[in-house]
Formats: C-alpha cells, sequence, structure tokens
C-alpha cells in the first residue's frame, strides 16, 4: 500500500510513501507532476491519500484564496477521477501527532528526524528544506500510522 500526502497551497507538494515508510514519489506544486505522479501511482497500487483541509486565513488577498480554492479543487477532482480514496484533514489534527506547532520549522525538524534521507528541498538549487514537502510527507505518515493503528 502506498500513503500519500498532500498539501495543496501554492508552495504545497506532494509526498508519498510505502507500508515500511519509504519515499516512492515525492514533487512540489504543478498541475501535469500532479496528474503524472498519481496516476502512475493510482494504477501501480492502493492509495490512500491525506489532502490537509484548510480555510481561508484572515488578511489573505482575494486572488490569492480563489487561486488557492482551485488548486484545492483540481487536486480533489484527480484524485476522484482516478478513484484514488482521499481524507481531507484539518492541520490540527495531523500536526498534533507529531507534535507540530504553527511554526512551519517544526514541521521541517520532525520530517527531518523521522526520514533522515528524504530530499525536503523543493529543487536542486535549494539551500534550505521547504515546509510542504516536510508538511506533505507528515501527512503521508499520518496516513500511514492510522491506517496501521499505530
Amino acid at each position: 500500500m502506498v500513503f500519500i500526502g498532500i498539501d495543496p497551497g501554492k508552495s504545497g507538494a506532494l509526498m508519498a510513501i510505502n507500508d515500511s515508510s519509504k519515499i516512492v514519489c515525492s514533487c512540489p506544486f504543478g498541475r501535469d507532476e500532479y496528474i503524472h505522479a498519481l496516476s502512475g501511482l493510482g494504477s501501480h497500487f492502493d492509495c490512500k491519500c491525506v489532502v490537509e483541509h484548510v480555510n481561508a486565513m484572515p488578511k489573505q488577498g482575494c486572488v490569492s484564496m480563489f487561486n488557492f480554492g482551485e488548486n484545492f479543487g483540481f487536486i480533489r477532482g484527480v484524485l476522484e477521477a482516478l478513484k484514488i480514496p482521499y481524507e481531507l484533514v484539518r492541520p490540527q489534527k495531523w500536526k498534533r501527532m507529531f507534535s507540530c506547532t504553527s511554526d512551519k520549522n517544526t514541521s521541517i525538524d520532525v520530517a527531518k528526524r523521522l526520514f533522515p534521507d528524504a530530499q525536503l528541498m523543493r529543487t536542486e538549487r535549494c539551500r534550505k528544506p521547504d515546509d510542504g514537502m516536510a508538511e506533505s510527507l507528515l501527512m503521508a505518515e499520518y496516513a500511514r500510522r492510522i491506517q496501521n493503528g499505530i
């Protein structure tokens, strides 16, 4: 079985792990990249996906929230079309499992501790780990733990 975690933001990411917590897929947000990754995973493995269920936040602009909603709907549409089962999970719920706070750096630190070999850089040219990559990896691990009753 493969467990997929998706951070739906513009700077979000998709990460997938197997039953033994080995990373099998990693990609930053991109519509074509998500379609390719999800169709490959869905056609070769039994999958369970967790998508972060977030709302508008104070002081975010209308355009950015519209774009976020569009990305969120796109992700859900791809998952539905590919018949990949998914669950919407609030950040507070999955972060509680790992004792993460709203500070994105705690997610990066926990992801590094649990997955020391994980590539958390958005691109090869990046110098620091990306919180979208880290959080999507933790959501995949959240799905794995829930599925296995851990």
